[in-house]
């Protein structure tokens, strides 16, 4: 996609929407928009999974925090003995303090890309959840149209359905749809049924 057409996209969405909303129409109270960014982490699978991220984390910077500790005091250790040091053993130590240093950035530099893929893995599992959730919110409300919060300039807060976007996916157990769960229901009454009329027999 060019430049040109990404600026399309990010302006012409909100502005359309605006103008419905302006123009009054019966169209324009058939649409919705929901705040993802905020949905996502405020679901109990999204509080869950920052908890998680969290203790990762915290794991991996208190390793982190040991070995930059070792750090500052083998250079402390190095400015303290430079002057009884030949050249040789000066150059020698300084490399192997650089090395040891280099290697401390590299490892928080992959901590930080590890954290971010796995927080987008979550946040991309949750999302596609939330995509049936809302396609059923959309269905059921008739909906001519639901946005995402972070594409408008501005909407009348009467049509966020953020916190019933929240509710419907805890309710439902992380997006699966009520279709499903009514079909395991009516699996077991089934099998129920069976037992109880093997039983009579």
């Amino acid at each position: 996609m060019s430049f040109d057409a990404r600026l399309i996209n990010k302006f012409a969405l909100p502005f359309v929407f605006a103008s419905l909303l302006l123009s009054g129409t019966a169209f324009a109270e058939n649409l919705a928009y929901v705040d993802l960014q905020r949905a996502v982490f405020e679901v109990n699978d999204g509080k869950a999974a920052k908890a998680r991220l969290e203790e990762m984390k915290k794991q991996r910077q208190s390793a982190l925090d040991k070995k930059q500790e070792e750090l500052k005091k083998l250079q402390e250790s190095l400015e303290k003995q430079a002057d009884f040091m030949s050249d040789d053993v000066k150059a020698k130590k300084g490399a192997e303090f650089r090395q040891k240093l280099n290697e401390l950035q590299q490892t928080y530099a992959t901590l930080q890309r590890e954290l971010g893929e796995e927080e987008m893995k979550i946040q991309q599992k949750i999302l596609g959840q939330m995509g049936e959730v809302l396609k059923a919110m959309g269905e059921e409300g008739s909906y001519t149209m639901i946005v995402r919060k972070d594409a408008l300039l501005w909407a009348p807060s009467h049509l966020d359905i953020t916190n019933e976007l929240i509710r419907r996916y805890n309710t439902q157990g992380g997006g699966k749809s009520s279709s499903l769960k009514s079909k395991k229901k009516s699996k077991k009454k089934s099998k129920k049924r069976s037992k109880l009329k093997a039983k009579k027999k």
